[in-house]
């Protein structure tokens, strides 16, 4: 993530996004032990005559993403899933809040779903965010929320930002701080991750011109919070937005993989952007400098 204060000089320049990227995901086969390289692992045991399997849903997967594996594992036509979905919202059937306005985004928990020959995607959709609402309410998450001046629905919303932002629970923690700590101050969240969303891409290098499209999900350009989750957070992500660590940070940048900096100076910050830039360069082997 990189955030210019007002008035910065424009330029084309790379902007961190954490997470911002196509990853291969690395999911331990439950039969075997078997490392598979692909972001949906079907793991097929026999219970009688039909073969159970499970479908892998990792944390910040885009509802879109969940749609398409869906798909897949059912080996349905593509589109299916999503079709289904806005049928289920349209006529209530998923039991979302009312500020996600049928939207499921934030509600398809991440977690391993079992599959047989009668799953339909409405079914298992329900089942989503049937899970997510038993993680996502409660006590502990009303408190939190009202203690952090939001709704539950906004606390999800932040926790879909720090599971794009950041790996680790302590990075998370600070993540959600800085979100909260520019919001408290009015400021514009700036995160690569918001505008990766709205443009349904997911990349580390962001232009200045990126940063002027006219969305609702460009918080370069609109403070506040997104209208949505941008992603499905899973628990971490989600007691990070409940709890943010203390501390006066409004800037972060990861510079090399586990080397994420914060601060609250915007000098320092810029300094860790040059030496990620540098380090990027050097990865993509730019010899222009």
């Amino acid at each position: 993530m990189m955030n210019e204060p007002p008035g910065a000089r424009p330029g084309r320049r790379l902007r961190l996004t954490r997470r911002g990227r196509l990853v291969l995901l690395v999911a331990t086969a439950l039969a075997v032990g078997a490392a598979v390289l692909v972001p949906v692992l079907l793991m097929g045991g026999e219970s009688g005559d039909e073969k159970i399997s499970r479908l892998v849903i990792t944390e910040g997967r885009r509802a879109s993403e969940v749609y398409a594996s869906v798909d897949k594992a059912l080996e349905l036509p593509m589109g299916t899933t999503k079709d289904a979905a806005t049928a289920a919202a349209k006529a209530a059937r998923l039991k979302l809040p009312g500020a996600a306005k049928g939207n499921p985004e934030g509600y398809l928990f991440p977690a391993t779903y079992p599959i047989d020959s009668s799953t339909t995607p409405a079914g298992l959709l329900s089942y989503m965010v049937h899970t997510a609402n038993q993680k996502f309410t409660g006590d502990q998450v009303t408190a939190g929320s009202e203690r952090n001046g939001m709704t539950a629905y906004q606390s999800v919303t932040i926790a879909s930002i720090v599971q794009a932002e950041a790996d680790s629970p302590t990075d998370m923690a600070k993540v959600s701080r800085v979100v909260h700590n520019r919001l408290a101050l009015g400021m514009p969240l700036q995160m690569d991750s918001t505008l990766n969303y709205a443009l349904n891409r997911n990349t580390l290098d962001t232009t200045h011109a990126d940063t002027k499209i006219d969305n609702p999900y460009n918080t370069y350009q609109r403070k506040g919070l997104p209208p949505t989750p941008i992603g499905n957070p899973g628990e971490e992500a989600m007691n990070a937005a409940l709890n943010p660590s203390h501390g006066e940070w409004l800037y972060f940048v990861t510079v090399a993989e586990g080397d994420t900096r914060f601060t609250n100076n915007y000098s320092e910050h810029q300094k860790n952007v040059e030496e990620f830039n540098e380090r990027r360069a050097k990865a993509n082997g730019d010899t222009d400098g």
